[in-house]
Parts: C-alpha cells; sequence; structure tokens
C-alpha cells in the first residue's frame, strides 16, 4: 500500500469514542482537511463511521469488523476509513443520518456512510455484520462490493450520479426554505395537542409501538395547550406518559435518572445508556407536570434525577459530563448491556439484610425468578404500597420506611459492581440544557439547585467561551477544547443563562444570555434567507449548510434560539432579536402548520412570538416567600420572570453592566408600589396594574389567556 495514511491517527483524539477506536487495525483517520485531502490524492472513497461513546451496536460493530484484520486489510487499501463523534460533531451526523433516513426509512447507529473524495454520499446504512445475516449483507462482502464498484468505469460513474442525486436531495431538505412567508396559525399549540392525542398509546403511555424515545417536545405542546383549554384528555395524555416513564425501566428507581429509551411498548425494557441530555430534558417536563397537577410524586422524579447527575454525571469543578455507557462489566468480567442495573431474587436477598424488606423489595420492583430481560429483571414499579400493605398487613407508612430501607441496601450492593464507562466530554449545548433544569428546579422546588447550574455556566464560560471574540468552542476535554459551537450550543446556553436569571436575580447571568443571543443573531441568522442555519456562517464548508428545524434526540435547536431570542428582545432597547424571531417563524411558518409535531420545538417557539410570552416585572431586592410559593404551584408555560431591582440606584447598575443608557420597557417606569415588592404583569401588549400580591398578577394573566 503506497500513498496512503499509514496508521491510525485517532490516539491524537480527546473523545471517548474515537479513542476507545485508537488500537483498531483499521488506520482510522479523524474528520479533517488530512484525511478529505487523503481521499482526493488517492482517488478512493471514504468510509465514514459515527457514533458515540455509549452506543451498543457501535460497539458490537467494531468487535465484528473494525478488530477484524481482514476487514481492516480492506479498508484501509481501497477506502480512507474516517470516525467521527456524533457528539462532537452533530454537524456532519445531522447531513448524513439525513440521507440514510431517505434512502433507507431509518436511521441510527453506528451510521456506515460512503462518499466520494468530495465528501458525497452515494452508499449508506447503519449497523452490519461482519458476514450476512438476517436478511443484512455482510460488511466485508459490501466492502469488496463498492471497492470494485470504484474500480471499474462505467460503475464509478452511476456511484457519482448517485451521489450527485443524494446530495441534492440532502441539500433540499436540509438547507432550503419555504418559497412564501406563512405566519403560524394562533391556535399552533391547540393543533399539536390534538395531534398528539390521536397519535398516543393510551394504554401504555407516549407514542408508537416501540422503541419508545421520551417525546417531551410532545408534552411541552400538552402542557401548554392544556394551561390555554383545560381540556382534561390533554392533562390525560401527560399524565399518562408521565407515569409511564416514571414507572418503568426507563428510570432508575435504585439511583435515580433515566435510561435513553424503551425497546418496547410498555416501556419495560430500556436501552440502557444513560444520557445528559435526557437528564436534563426530562426533569424539566416533570417539574412542568408537577406544576401543573401538583402530584409530589413528579417533583420527587425530577429531585432524584438531578441528585443523580450531580452524583455522577458532574466534574469536580462544575460542568457536565456526557454520557454512562449501556454496557458493563457482569460478575465474570464480560461487557454486557444493562450488567450494572439488572437483579435476580438471589441478588436481593444477598443485598438486603431483612428476609420480609427483601420480599417487599421484590414484590414492589417485580424482581422474579424468570425476570424480563435475559433471565434477569429490570426494576420497574409492579406492585403499589397500597397492595404490598394489604397484602403484608403492614401500615403504608411501615412499607415506606421497609422499602427505602431495602433501596439504601441495594445502592450499596450495587456500587460494588463495575461501574458503567463515563464519557466525560463536556458539551456546551448538553450543559446548556442542564443548567435550565437546576434553574427551573430552583425556582420550582428549593434555591439550593441553582448552585450546580451557577458552577456549570462558570465552567463553560472559563473553559468554552472567548470573551474577546464573543465565540463558543463547543467541547472540553481533560483541559483541551474542540470544534466551533454550533447553533444548539449557543441557544441552549443561553437559555440556560437566562432561565438561572431568573432563578437568581443576579444579572451577570442575563448580560451573558444576551451575549450569546448577539452571537446567534450575527452568526447563524441569514436574513436574506430569512432563518436560522446550524452552523457558523463562517464555519466549515460541508457538502450543505443545514438547519435544525425538527425535534429529535434533542429539542431543535432553531426553535429553541427563536423562543429565546424573542423573550430576551425585552431586555433590548431596539427590536432585533424580536425582529429575527418573527422572520423565521413566518419563514417556517408553512413547515410548522403542516406537522407542529415534527416541528415541537419551533411550534412553542411560533406560540411565544405569535400569542405572546407571560412578561412578568418583579421590582424586588428581597422576594417574598410566598411568590415562590406561587411559582411552585402554578404552571406559567411561555414566561419571563424579569426581576429588577427596588430602588433606582441598584437599577443604574444593572443597566451599566448590560451597557444600556436607558431602561428597556419591561423595567421602564415600573418602580416599587408603596415600598412594598411589586409586580407588574403584560401578555399581549396588555398589562395589570401593579400589585404587591404575585397572586393577584397571575389571576389577572390567567384570565387574559
Amino acid at each position: 500500500m503506497t500513498d496512503t495514511a499509514t496508521r491510525n491517527r485517532l490516539d491524537e483524539e480527546e473523545s471517548p469514542y474515537l479513542t476507545a477506536h485508537e488500537d483498531n487495525p483499521v488506520h482510522w483517520q479523524p474528520w479533517d482537511e488530512q484525511a478529505l485531502e487523503t481521499a482526493r490524492k488517492r482517488d478512493v472513497p471514504i468510509f465514514l463511521s459515527v457514533g458515540y461513546a455509549a452506543c451498543h451496536w457501535c460497539h458490537v460493530m467494531a468487535d465484528e469488523s473494525f478488530d477484524n484484520e481482514e476487514v481492516a486489510e480492506v479498508l484501509n487499501e481501497n477506502f480512507v476509513p474516517v470516525k467521527v463523534d456524533r457528539e462532537e460533531r452533530p454537524d456532519v451526523d445531522r447531513i448524513y443520518q439525513t440521507i440514510c433516513q431517505q434512502v433507507t426509512g431509518r436511521g441510527g447507529w453506528p451510521l456506515s456512510v460512503w462518499l466520494t473524495p468530495e465528501e458525497k454520499p452515494f452508499h449508506v446504512g447503519t449497523y452490519f455484520p461482519k458476514e450476512p445475516r438476517r436478511g443484512m449483507p455482510g460488511f466485508l462482502d459490501l466492502l469488496e462490493d463498492i471497492s470494485g464498484s470504484w474500480s471499474d468505469p462505467d460503475e464509478r460513474e452511476k456511484l457519482n450520479a448517485r451521489a450527485e442525486q443524494w446530495t441534492s436531495a440532502v441539500e433540499g431538505e436540509l438547507e432550503s426554505v419555504p418559497e412564501q412567508p406563512h405566519q403560524p396559525a394562533e391556535n399552533t399549540v391547540e393543533q399539536a395537542a390534538k395531534a398528539a392525542v390521536r397519535a398516543a398509546d393510551r394504554q401504555h403511555g407516549g407514542w408508537g409501538a416501540g422503541p419508545k424515545f421520551p417525546q417531551t417536545g410532545r408534552l411541552h405542546l400538552l402542557l401548554r395547550a392544556y394551561e390555554r383549554t383545560d381540556r382534561d384528555v390533554y392533562l390525560d395524555v401527560i399524565t399518562e406518559t408521565l407515569d409511564a416513564m416514571a414507572d418503568s425501566g426507563m428510570y432508575d428507581h435504585v439511583g435515580g435518572g433515566f435510561h435513553r429509551y424503551a425497546t418496547d411498548r410498555d416501556w419495560t425494557v430500556p436501552h440502557f445508556e444513560k444520557m445528559l441530555y435526557d437528564n436534563a430534558t426530562l426533569p424539566d417536563v416533570y417539574l412542568a407536570g408537577y406544576q401543573t397537577t401538583g402530584e409530589e410524586r413528579y417533583a420527587t422524579v425530577a429531585r432524584e434525577t438531578l441528585e443523580f447527575v450531580k452524583r455522577e454525571l458532574t466534574h469536580d469543578d462544575g460542568g457536565f459530563f456526557s454520557t454512562l455507557d449501556a454496557q458493563s462489566e457482569d460478575s465474570e468480567g464480560v461487557r454486557e448491556e444493562g450488567a450494572y442495573y439488572l437483579w435476580t431474587p438471589e441478588q436481593i436477598h444477598e443485598a438486603i439484610d431483612d428476609e420480609q424488606d427483601a420480599k417487599l423489595f421484590c414484590d414492589r420492583y417485580g424482581v422474579r425468578k424468570r425476570g424480563n430481560f435475559e433471565g434477569k429483571t429490570v426494576l420497574t414499579l409492579s406492585q403499589s404500597v397500597e397492595s404490598l400493605a394489604q397484602r403484608y398487613s403492614l401500615d403504608e407508612e411501615a412499607v415506606r420506611a421497609a422499602l427505602e430501607r431495602a433501596r439504601e441496601q441495594v445502592v450499596d450492593a450495587r456500587e460494588q459492581r463495575p461501574r458503567p464507562p463515563r464519557d466525560e466530554k463536556v458539551l456546551a449545548s448538553w450543559n446548556g440544557l442542564m443548567i435550565t433544569a437546576f434553574a427551573s428546579a430552583a425556582i420550582v422546588l428549593d434555591e439550593e439547585f441553582a448552585t450546580p447550574a451557577s458552577d456549570a455556566l462558570a465552567f463553560v464560560r472559563e473553559h468554552l467561551w472567548d470573551e474577546t471574540e464573543a465565540h463558543l468552542q463547543r467541547r472540553y476535554k481533560d483541559g483541551v477544547t474542540k470544534v466551533e459551537g454550533y447553533l444548539d450550543d449557543y441557544a441552549f446556553l443561553a437559555r440556560g443563562a437566562f432561565e438561572l436569571f431568573q432563578a437568581t436575580r443576579e444579572v451577570d447571568h442575563l448580560v451573558f444570555a444576551l451575549e450569546l443571543a448577539d452571537t446567534i443573531e450575527s452568526e447563524f441568522y441569514d436574513p436574506d434567507a430569512g432563518t436560522l442555519y446550524y452552523t457558523p456562517a463562517d464555519g466549515e464548508r460541508l457538502i450543505t449548510r443545514p438547519q435544525e428545524l425538527t425535534d429529535q434526540s434533542l429539542p431543535g435547536s432553531a426553535g429553541v434560539a427563536v423562543e429565546v431570542l424573542d423573550q430576551l428582545d425585552h431586555f433590548r432597547t431596539d427590536d432585533t432579536f424580536g425582529e429575527c424571531a418573527e422572520t423565521v417563524v413566518e419563514t417556517q411558518g408553512s413547515r410548522i402548520r403542516s406537522n407542529p409535531l415534527m416541528y415541537g420545538s419551533l411550534a412553542l417557539a411560533s406560540d411565544t412570538v405569535v400569542c405572546g410570552t407571560l412578561e412578568l416585572t418583579l421590582v424586588t431586592d428581597d422576594p417574598p416567600e410566598e411568590w415562590w410559593d406561587e411559582f411552585e404551584t402554578k404552571y406559567l408555560g411561555s414566561r419571563v420572570l424579569a426581576w429588577r431591582p427596588g430602588d433606582e440606584e441598584g437599577l443604574e447598575t444593572w443597566l451599566d453592566a448590560l451597557g444600556l443608557e436607558e431602561a428597556p420597557p419591561i423595567w421602564a417606569d415600573r418602580d416599587q408600589r408603596m415600598e412594598k415588592p411589586t409586580v407588574y404583569a403584560c401578555r399581549s401588549r396588555s398589562c395589570s396594574p401593579p400589585r404587591n400580591k404575585l397572586s393577584s398578577a397571575l389571576g389577572w394573566a390567567r384570565r387574559m389567556l
């Protein structure tokens, strides 16, 4: 083999997913100009493999094929093999995942794509076994077939024609905008809620027949629609889904936190990886469910999940790590999916001292000899405390006490097991989601939750934010940063910083949110196209410049950006952010109208832009305790808590920090009445008289819905 990259370069990387492949015999290259130039010089296809550290089938394909010398020889001789961590390079993943979904009707990881040296795709799939199996082609055969076609001039011409066709298709889906702007409907969230009800699994909760994912965007649409209409069916679907996820194997009943998704219709068996973003977006929706229903259990789920993140996914200096792997070592040292989380009755009885406590635990969580997953049990809430009390002739408090004693002992026993590997990347966007969740919990539950949010924001600002250039890096790992930030990095972090201002009244968080929003407007907004792109204007040129409009495993970044721009516009003395937000929802209006569930975050943002957000100007230096009680028990949908110092001197200090010569309208001429904490409530350009009681202001706002 001559004129080729003759070694595996992943030992130069920091991503745990990439470094896990540094000892493969495959001569993996990272996605960079050197790798792309090698493909052009050798005139051979690129084999692109995209995955992430906690991906089960990525591990399987690596074991079967990428560790295999025979496969490696073919890959190295006939291709430039490139490995990408989709969490570091979501732009690359987004483009080629889209073509995979267009061509095959499905997507996922590992993503396997064959590209021309010009990065244009001509063959695509996900996992391939080394040898043909169950109707799937063998990976080795596929490599040899593609290599043979590339070497044949006539076949290569067909591959190039296909590459041009597919590239045009992906450009059409990801980069283009509708020809005519279209104002979104005022009843967008109601239309989305009706669609969500029609599609809901009313027997098992959630949507679809399995695998089932936590569709938090749909739940937020239902919550906002219920706030506006009081239609019981919306609340029914919300509670059915929240209960199903919290009762099931999706939730870790021993240590708190959620697994990635359920593999079955009734949510019993999860895919066991734990992702930071799920453990950010789910507490947020459980907090909203708690505010709406008063159901204490939803608050408990949120608390336990946040405690899990503090305990297991937090850097010593404050940032949040990315994932826990689905696999860990079993008792015989073999890596198995779910090994850390699965139980047999014998293991439970060994862990718990008291025999009756052990029996109660097994009955409560469905631990049976036959198990529910490969002979072992994924814990689920299988019997109620009430039924256990009757069966064991105990009062309910005694049952709860016994179950808590047992759980603590099971925790201790599980701590002795080999832990799942942790991906210790700190990603700006995912940290933004987590900061939002902790800050929301500080508003709804307890101010102590603001501390981890503040620590994480400080970590990101120290390590990933360039104050001079007003630019974010996406990833931090062991002192090394990499990749220019994408729209989700700026949008999610801006929302987190803004939510933290609303939780703490610390104006520096608002200053940072506005700085991030300025960069969103200058680097990601294209006024000619009237849209927000996922990559910055001066970013790396790929085969297309994608937009991220739909909700997938994460909220759609365009929708989050639009909503945060619209809300932060209240703190500007011009209308730049508001005009940008309005233009984007009008540009995308036809898409939102056609399928508001697919464009969930954009639908929520369009509702905020078209129908207005609830503005609460809160003028005080010492909020009354009853105000926090109101925030705990009232779901407010789209809202802005515009704290303002109680006196003019304090306001001037804030304006100086924000670089403003005059107060924005949300603060202007809004001082305290009778020298007491005062609330001004506004919605859709209508405002209440100043109130000293928050409950009175919220009552006015409720009547304005």
